[in-house]
């Protein structure tokens, strides 16, 4: 039976290029959405960049450009480093698309309409030579608990978070001047009224999550849910839908999660579909939501909260899949030591395939995992040129071989293909990648360990009948690799399928057809 799959990547941040760490913590939602597309099921992977916020002013007060130009260049970038990474978004926006704005301000306005989104007047840190209400980003102070200078958002030497009071007699970052703490109105998300459907909710699908997402959601909800304000004093940003808040803009936080369902809608609306199959209860849709460890709570409680305030039969969050971090060279990747490469350096260097499958297998998947080029090269030779690439060269290039022979596929080889299929999906299903890319290689194991048994170069001379059925076992094997590792290293699947004339692609056996001449067959991988 199809399956209705919606699969969210996290939005990055419109204010620096995608490093290799952005990527290890998305390159999952490509991973599930390939393989649910190989099974058949109705799939929709969007994403986009988060357009609006306090990062994207600040960096375009520092190049001296406006704020859309800033987010659109990046916007690009971002696009561009995605594509070079085989990404499979149905859609990848941006927030600043004017589609998302105008359906979210629709969201928004249901919210407050069902009593969930109300007014608030508290003190704010105001910069009286600025004229303006200030963010916690915006804000030095000297830290209370440990004595250092810091941001106003969190302690860069203690991690202790400021509270209000710590704000007055601060500094504004952008001036220079002293804080006061001035009454400001604010809207507010009445996040405390959803409490037990959330708890509900997290504990009966939270099985498949990972530990970090059990421990991090249940850390917020064992705390009690606080309201959180969702309106700003900006000038970049989503308008707010209700009288008396024209000079303020939305939070980047609510906006940026109904982008799921924003593009969801615009991509549907370009092709005919009904958005609501992936979104409302009634069509039983299975929603995963793909980021790092640090954007859990905005996934696992606050959007499913904003599902919850619409009161529209919104179906759920399902399922998290949250990465832990990757390292460079042993260290955190960090703009001030300069380590974070952009990604797309990376695979400009050395290719698309080898950087996917080695984040995958060797990625933050349930630890912080380290990078480095050296590991990237022993994986590129080792696995995959030495193995997998030595398969298909030496079966598909055999000498004075020029088409696929007539032969029989051995029984026990069927057996394991089809025993790799079951178990790279189930743990697919699992979110196991690294053990579902480990399981895709046994098989390549397997193909080369018969391959050298046979003896083919032997088989050719004595045994024809032998030989053609060698060759044939292994044809098939690698057709069927190009399904299993579809999810991992699309690319090199597509080069499998055009040297084999394989149209479509699938997840379950199949088979080259006999007699098909074989013809400029490439390697699919080079030495690093």
């Amino acid at each position: 039976m199809q399956k209705n799959i919606l699969i969210g990547g996290a939005w990055p941040y419109a204010n620096s290029d995608l490093h290799l760490g952005h990527i290890a913590g998305l390159i999952s939602g490509d991973v599930l959405a390939r393989y649910f597309r190989l099974l058949g099921d109705n799939v929709m992977f969007v994403s986009g960049t988060d357009c609006h916020g306090t990062p994207i002013t600040q960096r375009a007060k520092k190049e001296n450009k406006n704020p859309k130009e800033i987010a659109q260049y990046y916007h690009n970038r971002d696009k561009e480093t995605l594509e070079k990474f085989d990404f499979s978004y149905d859609l990848y926006t941006n927030t600043d698309a004017e589609f998302h704005k105008q359906e979210v301000m629709k969201m928004f306005r249901k919210m407050y309409d069902n009593g969930y989104i109300y007014e608030k007047i508290e003190p704010q840190a105001f910069c009286e030579k600025c004229g303006k209400f200030l963010s916690d980003r915006e804000i030095q102070i000297t830290c209370p608990k440990c004595g250092q200078v810091t941001k106003a958002e969190q302690c860069d030497n203690c991690g202790y978070v400021p509270v209000i009071e710590d704000m007055n007699d601060g500094t504004c970052l952008d001036c220079g001047s002293k804080t006061v703490l001035k009454d400001n109105k604010n809207l507010y998300l009445a996040l405390s009224k959803f409490q037990d459907d959330i708890e509900k909710h997290v504990e009966k699908n939270n099985s498949l999550w990972r530990l970090n997402a059990k421990n991090e959601t249940s850390k917020y909800l064992k705390q009690g849910l606080v309201d959180r304000a969702v309106t700003r004093d900006l000038d970049w940003g989503v308008d707010i839908p209700v009288e008396g808040y024209e000079n303020k803009k939305m939070y980047v936080w609510i906006e940026a999660v109904l982008g799921y369902i924003t593009a969801t809608m615009k991509k549907c609306e370009e092709t005919g579909k009904n958005w609501e199959e992936f979104w409302k209860e009634e069509y039983a849709p299975i929603i995963y939501m793909v980021h790092g460890k640090d954007n859990i709570v905005f996934h696992s409680i606050i959007f499913n909260a904003l599902l919850l305030a619409m009161k529209e039969n919104y179906h759920l969050v399902n399922t998290i899949v949250s990465s832990e971090y990757l390292n460079i060279n042993d260290e955190k990747i960090s703009k001030s030591k300069g380590n974070g490469i952009p990604a797309i350096e990376l695979v400009e260097k050395y290719g698309v395939d080898s950087l996917r499958f080695h984040l995958i297998n060797n990625g933050p998947e349930k630890k912080d995992s380290n990078f480095t080029e050296e590991a990237l090269i022993a994986t590129n030779n080792g696995e995959l040129l030495n193995k997998f690439g030595n398969l298909v060269n030496r079966t598909l290039k055999f000498k004075e071989l020029y088409e696929v022979p007539d032969g029989k596929l051995d029984e026990d080889i069927k057996n394991k293909i089809e025993e790799t299929y079951k178990l790279v999906g189930e743990n697919i299903e699992k979110l196991e990648f690294k053990e579902a890319s480990n399981k895709a290689m046994e098989l390549v194991e397997i193909a080369n360990k018969y391959y050298d048994e046979q003896k083919p170069w032997i088989q050719k001379k004595e045994n024809i009948e032998e030989f053609n059925n060698t060759i044939y076992t292994c044809a098939v094997i690698i057709a069927n690799l190009s399904n299993i590792f579809e999810p991992f290293m699309p690319s090199a699947c597509e080069k499998i399928r055009k040297y084999l004339n394989i149209e479509n692609k699938t997840w379950e056996l199949i088979a080259p057809e006999i007699g098909l001449k074989l013809e400029n067959i490439e390697p699919l991988f080079s030495r690093m």
